[in-house]
């Protein structure tokens, strides 16, 4: 009975159980490093982000006041402050003054300082310190706490990344420097392969088929293949490392399924438009650009897409092709690898600069992704 029309089949289910594990599979980490990205290196490394809208327990380092900050109370000497910063609510649990012993006080206890005196430590962070010889040093003293604190919020990752970082941390110049790469060679080559795939659909010329043929073929040849032969032509010509280097081999590798993509979805466009059009007296300069290329908008964005996450990604051709020893022209993924060698225990500037990598291609999915299935679908069904 599954198998009547009107009726659902009895793989419907896994059917959508198996599409609600792959949308997790993809949307788990994306969120991940969206939260990450706004937490502060201390919460990171205590919780998972999952635990993000909950308190957390740290151990954290902090110091009291320098000794300049002491008055003279009833004959003693005392440094009195709190340890956190104006507006951090924090309740400290248990509390000590060396790196070895960071639990051996509880919060309201009193310690003995190995230079003299003591300090007094309170759960919400102030603290006494007395003594009946003034304080010395241009320092406060440690104190090491385990204290509980609230979920914490900040931009200022994102200020580090793209405002005042340094040029290790700082991701500005190759975001601009990946979107001179991305943009011309994505336009680039749709531009070339809709030519190509107009005369090849609806032109008649001798070699057609045996073409059709060799750009599929083409398809399954790995770019890895042409990386080095393509790169000494560029240099025994003058073209060398540059952005019209990366912009031409960008192109060079995504024409293939470009016109590939691209004729199947012409060929499937209706016959006798076109024909009445030449009928009318039209060129095929003007049915290619008033009637084919506005009908063929889906299977141009679909390849848009697919080309703009290839570029936008890619690090080996840019390696290649473009980024030189001067580091101008590195970008976001050469950056982040980078990242990866300096500041491998800063996660928060990590997840910071990945995500700032992730969010130009997932706006242009989202804002394309309808016509995504009705590209890559046309002409697998007549």
């Amino acid at each position: 009975m599954d198998n009547i029309a009107g009726t659902k089949s009895s793989l419907t289910w896994a059917v959508h159980l198996s599409v609600v594990a792959l949308v997790a599979l993809w949307l788990f980490p994306t969120v991940g490093l969206l939260v990450s990205s706004f937490r502060t290196a201390d919460q990171i490394a205590t919780s998972g982000w999952w635990k993000s809208m909950f308190p957390s327990e740290q151990n954290l380092t902090l110091r009291t006041d320098a000794p300049e900050t002491q008055a003279q109370i009833d004959g003693l000497y005392v440094i009195e402050g709190k340890l956190f910063e104006e507006g951090k609510d924090a309740t400290i649990s248990v509390w000590g003054i060396s790196s070895r012993a960071i639990s051996d006080f509880n919060a309201g206890d009193t310690a003995e300082l190995r230079k003299g005196g003591t300090v007094t430590v309170q759960a919400d962070g102030s603290y006494r310190m007395e003594n009946a010889e003034p304080f010395e040093g241009s320092r406060g003293s440690r104190i090491f706490v385990t204290a509980e604190t609230p979920p914490e919020f900040t931009w200022a990752n994102y200020k580090n990344v793209l405002i005042t970082g340094d040029a290790t941390d700082n991701m500005t110049k190759a975001f601009f420097n990946t979107l001179t790469v991305t943009i011309p060679a994505t336009i680039i080559p749709i531009l070339i392969a809709a030519f190509a795939a107009y005369a090849l659909a609806w032109m008649d010329f001798p070699g057609r088929a045996l073409l059709i043929a060799f750009i599929v073929a083409l398809l399954v040849v790995p770019l890895q293949l042409a990386l080095i032969p393509l790169l000494r032509l560029h240099l025994g010509i003058g073209i060398g490392k540059g952005y019209l280097g990366v912009w031409l081999a960008h192109t060079g590798f995504g024409l293939p399924l470009a016109i590939y993509l691209l004729r199947n979805y012409m060929v499937g466009l209706p016959r006798d438009i076109i024909e009445n059009a030449r009928v009318d007296g039209a060129t095929e300069f003007q049915i290619f650009t008033k009637i084919i290329l506005p009908l063929s908008f889906p299977a141009l964005a679909s390849f848009a897409i697919f080309q703009f996450l290839w570029t936008w990604n890619d690090l080996l051709v840019s390696l290649v092709f473009l980024i030189d020893a001067t580091g101008e022209t590195t970008v976001m993924t050469k950056q982040i690898v980078e990242l990866l060698g300096t500041r491998g225990g800063n996660w928060e500037i990590l997840a910071t600069s990945a995500f700032v990598s992730i969010s130009v291609p997932l706006l242009v999915f989202f804002a394309m992704q309808k016509y995504l299935v009705r590209g890559l679908l046309a002409g697998s069904v007549k």
